[in-house]
């Protein structure tokens, strides 16, 4: 009989397939394979034919990309098809501070801070200390008796160099930087003549052929296995090449990645010094505390195996050109700007109206809600060597539309410590939903059956909840101007009434009206677009409104859309600095997604649980008759809770005080007079004062706190 083809690894599998081999041969006819030292034979036979097949099967998976699981093949199968993976980044952070030199003998005319080490966290971050370099030595006047060092950039991570001589005798000669954990992005490489010459020439990193010319003075890198680097140079065809006795030399920092994020305080521990008359001194007296200008930040691991294996098939796909909406969501996070956490891009023929020729990006980096402008006009710089002639790209700011939940938890009184246990634990695991990766990322969609079975099972006292659902878009004003406002919400809007007031607004003021005033809504009898109309109430509470202006916008229900004619607004909700109006609907559907640029948030701080006991579950009414129901639709007052209302100084910074938003939790516990008793554990935000910041919206497209760019019409229009 002969052997079969085995259809897996198993060993008793492949041990049942010999003996019954062995047996069909007559000349084992009497053997006992059970009993016998044949059996220990066989056994050693199925273990080396399971080695050998499981070995087998490993090499074959770390052939390809898709199954390989060690680094070194997954990189260098990345390396086959022209992608570097990212490496490890420093946390950067500004730093000032200044020396007294009137008391310095002989006095200097300036001082040199010496390249290196620069400062060090001040006191212990993570039970971690870390050391802050910088690149080059950097050199100020001494005015008036002062040398300042202003915003001076360093990087953590400890500045490093390691030297090669090039030798044409050595024809396997590698250039390999043995270091752990270096950024790239910090790496330097200069070349010289020989090791005697003084005469160097800085060479610069290329990561692809175009436009390298053979004179070009260029090198290349790779990551090679343990996470170390390579680099190397041209053959006269793509970048100059090496000379005999050429001398390399190449300075880089070796940083921890981002363990030093968040680091804010320094103390000096770098070397000043100053030259007259060709002696060298050095500076010990007259410097002063450091102070922290941006805090440590942008740190990062290097990129992950699971990155690897999503980034270089789509980078070898794109071919380095940027001509499909997924061609720039992988070349951005892989190329030009890391730092994305999400990004989302799609073609200006989407709007509406469309915008033809134009590409719409928008990215949420990994730190901060926003791109700074220079960090915008950097990726635009870089993107044009990707990009199709023709084609513009626009960097939109961050638009977030957040989520509001109004929950009745009902739970068995019998299973629970305390209603406050039972509304912590929801909350926790609320939280905790809210800040995966299924909401934190373009095109998320909130999954409300999910988000309910997230509640029930928060607990075993819980027996069910009653969930309401809002979302909310904040309008960012420019006060004192005459402009039209346009908020998208991307989803459709409910209908409560055809009464109107089916969205809410904080309070906001315009020109004309010294009183507080709302934006309200009246359907057309159509159900898909209505009118907005201004109007007061004697409280925030109150339900009867006394309408001030009718026909002063219009809204959309069926796409979600609010449009504000030109009005002047003088003040608004202050938030993050910038005078903005809440506004919230209730959705069409409880699956709320996350279209287009919408970055989708699910607003912890502003929403509530309330924990109501289960009257018939906890036996304390059998018959139901005092059971407490709670509505499955949104209802309460006709506005949204303001707080301050004010405006923005010319110097960005608000006239009020910030109100920041805190989750904190009352517990209120009531008990009727059938014994039933209600507790009711509603999570509210407080205010902390805190003096704001940011520019405001301006014609321009300046970024503010509540996403959406100014747009067109020298500030007269603003879309968001």
């Amino acid at each position: 009989m002969p052997l079969v083809n085995f259809s897996n690894l198993d060993f008793n599998q492949i041990k049942t397939t010999l003996r019954d081999y062995l047996q069909s041969n007559s000349s084992f006819t009497d053997y006992d394979f059970e009993g016998s030292n044949l059996s220990t034979i066989l056994d050693v036979l199925a273990y080396n034919t399971y080695i050998t097949s499981y070995n087998a099967n490993m090499v074959a998976n770390e052939a390809f990309i898709d199954s390989a699981t060690l680094r070194e093949n997954v990189v260098a199968l990345a390396r086959n098809i022209g992608y570097v993976p990212r490496s490890r980044k420093a946390s950067r952070a500004t730093i000032s501070f200044f020396v007294d030199a009137s008391d310095i003998t002989p006095p200097p005319v300036s001082i040199t801070l010496k390249k290196g080490p620069v400062a060090a966290s001040a006191a212990a971050f993570g039970n971690s200390s870390f050391v802050f370099s910088i690149l080059d030595d950097v050199t100020v006047p001494v005015l008036d008796g002062v040398a300042t060092f202003d915003d001076l950039p360093i990087f953590e991570g400890t500045l490093l160099t390691t030297e090669f001589t090039y030798s044409a005798r050595n024809p396997n000669q590698r250039f390999i930087l043995n270091n752990i954990g270096i950024d790239t992005d910090l790496l330097s490489v200069t070349v010289k003549a020989n090791e005697q010459s003084t005469q160097s020439v800085k060479y610069s990193l290329q990561d692809s052929l175009f436009s390298v010319k053979s004179d070009s003075k260029v090198y290349y890198i790779q990551e090679i296995e343990d996470e170390r680097y390579e680099i190397f140079f041209g053959d006269d065809v793509f970048g100059q090449a090496l000379e005999e006795g050429n001398f390399i030399t190449a300075n880089y920092i070796v940083s921890s990645g981002d363990s030093a994020n968040g680091v804010n305080n320094f103390a000096f521990s770098g070397k000043l010094t100053y030259t007259r008359n060709s002696v060298e001194y050095t500076v010990t007296d007259g410097i002063s505390f450091v102070s922290t200008g941006l805090n440590a930040s942008g740190g990062e691991s290097i990129e992950a195996i699971s990155s690897v294996k999503k980034y270089a098939p789509r980078i070898y796909s794109s071919q380095n050109r940027a001509l499909t909406a997924d061609d720039y969501e992988t070349l951005i996070p892989s190329k030009i700007y890391p730092e994305t956490e999400s990004i989302s891009v799609f073609g200006g023929e989407d709007l509406i109206p469309p915008q033809y020729g134009k590409v719409f990006i928008s990215i949420k980096p990994r730190f901060g809600d926003f791109l700074p402008n220079l960090v915008k006009q950097n990726i635009r710089n870089r993107l044009k060597k990707y990009a199709v002639a023709g084609i513009v790209p626009e960097i939109l700011d961050l638009k977030y539309l957040y989520l509001e939940v109004d929950s009745k938890v009902y739970y068995n009184s019998n299973l629970a410590p305390s209603s406050a246990y039972v509304s912590s634990t929801v909350q926790d695991n609320a939280n905790k939903y809210s800040e995966s990766t299924e909401l934190n990322k373009y095109g998320a969609r909130f999954k409300y059956s999910k988000f309910l079975k997230i509640i029930d099972d928060s607990h075993e006292s819980v027996t069910s909840n009653i969930t309401n659902i809002q979302m909310r878009r904040d309008l960012r004003v420019v006060t004192n101007t005459f402009a039209e406002y346009q908020i998208g919400f991307g989803n459709e809007f409910h209908i409560k009434r055809m009464s109107g007031y089916n969205i809410k607004s904080t309070a906001f003021r315009i020109a004309g009206n010294p009183n507080s005033v709302y934006l309200g809504d009246l359907p057309n009898t159509n159900r898909i677009d209505g009118s907005l109309f201004f109007f007061t109430v004697p409280s925030v509470n109150s339900n009867s409104a006394t309408i001030l202006r009718r026909n002063v916008g219009t809204i959309n229900y069926k796409k979600g859309i609010v449009t504000i004619n030109p009005v002047n607004i003088l003040a608004g909700k202050i938030k993050d600095g910038q005078p903005i109006i809440e506004i919230s609907a209730s959705p069409a559907s409880n699956d709320v997604v996350g279209l287009q640029d919408l970055y989708l948030q699910l607003d912890i701080s502003n929403s509530t649980f309330d924990t109501v006991v289960d009257s018939i579950s906890s036996g304390l009414d059998p018959s139901a008759s005092t059971y407490i129901s709670s509505s499955s639709y949104a209802n309460g007052a006709l506005v949204r809770e303001t707080g301050d209302l004010g405006t923005v100084n010319t110097d960005g910074l608000s006239t009020n005080v910030t109100n920041r938003t805190i989750a904190t939790t009352t517990t209120t516990t009531a008990t009727s007079a059938t014994g039933t008793t209600t507790t009711t554990t509603t999570t509210t935000p407080s205010s902390t004062g805190s003096t704001g910041g940011g520019g405001s919206a301006s014609g321009g497209g300046q970024s503010g706190s509540s996403g959406g760019s100014g747009s067109s019409g020298g500030g007269s229009s603003y879309s968001y």
